[in-house]
């Protein structure tokens, strides 16, 4: 189940569904009389996407719309302020367009070269060879010393019940009645989950120290761990496929190119580099990004 949560855990840092293109290019807002469309609008989730990962989706387009207003703005001061006739601004503006066409390039033979298909097979096949895992719902009474829970488990014993003597005698005040609901093998503390684990449903355990105290515990159910749909794991299976395509497409560039470095330094730093196996940097979706 590792493997899930990892992906679990990068969908939801890094990725980010872009917002689809409108059949018709609407007009979204207008600065100064400049108008702002939604092609504007999807430009810059392709620029800024992941770091729009904290917000709310249906908060996604406002924030997209004040990024590029604000983009506009700037703009145009700098238009008034004729920083658009600086000796180095056709360099940028040569930069800025070859990045325009490495970003679509990046698009058409990388990103889109990507199917769901290609992630659904990844999900099947996982599932297929993964082993269920095993979920313990378990109850416990927190003392402060064995003798406390020795006490603990004889009430326990002679009939009392176990959520009402939790709420009487436990020092863990967040778990109602004890109850600390479905886990899974690594939530708990070693001790705590191997007692949980290994004890059948119903029974209640010997007492348990851990650094928080001794437990009594009580187990009221197991079952198989489901493993999260397709859905919640589709965007960083596509990631991950679109790092590896990007690795094999940039391979193949880097090797049909006459590449020369002039600068000795830099010659020498890349050089140095190669030799300690340190790779370039690919154009994965997250440098992309972020650069």
């Amino acid at each position: 189940m590792k493997i899930w949560s990892a992906m679990l855990l990068l969908a939801a840092s890094v990725s980010l569904v872009p917002f689809a293109a409108a059949a018709e290019d609407a007009v979204i807002a207008r600065v100064n009389g400049v108008e702002i469309k939604q092609s504007d609008l999807d430009f810059a989730a392709s620029e800024v996407g992941p770091r729009l990962g904290s917000f709310r989706p249906d908060d996604r387009q406002r924030v997209l719309l004040q990024f590029v207003i604000e983009n506009e703005l700037m703009a145009a001061a700098g238009e008034k302020d004729k920083l658009n006739k600086a000796d180095n601004f056709d360099a940028r503006v040569k930069y800025h367009t070859r990045r325009a066409l490495r970003d679509a390039y990046f698009d058409s033979s990388i990103t889109g070269a990507v199917k769901d298909a290609d992630a659904k097979k990844i999900y099947d096949e996982k599932l297929a060879g993964m082993k269920p895992a095993q979920e313990v719902h378990a109850r416990h009474v927190l003392v402060a010393t064995k003798e406390e829970a020795e006490a603990v488990k004889k009430r326990l014993e002679k009939g009392d019940d176990f959520a009402k003597v939790a709420e009487e005698l436990s020092k863990d005040t967040n778990a109602k009645g004890g109850d600390l609901g479905y886990f899974s093998r690594g939530q708990m503390l070693k001790p705590f989950e191997e007692a949980a684990f290994s004890l059948d449903v119903g029974k209640i355990s010997d007492p348990v120290e851990t650094q928080f105290g001794w437990h009594v515990i009580k187990v009221e159910d197991k079952r198989d761990q489901k493993p999260p749909n397709f859905d919640d794991v589709k965007q960083a299976i596509l990631t991950q496929l679109v790092t590896q395509k990007a690795q094999a497409v940039v391979s193949g560039l880097r090797n049909s190119a006459k590449i020369e470095i002039v600068d000795p330094k830099i010659k020498r730093s890349m050089d140095d580099a190669a030799l300690r196996g340190e790779a370039p940097p690919l154009p994965d979706e997250e440098f992309k990004e972020d650069h």
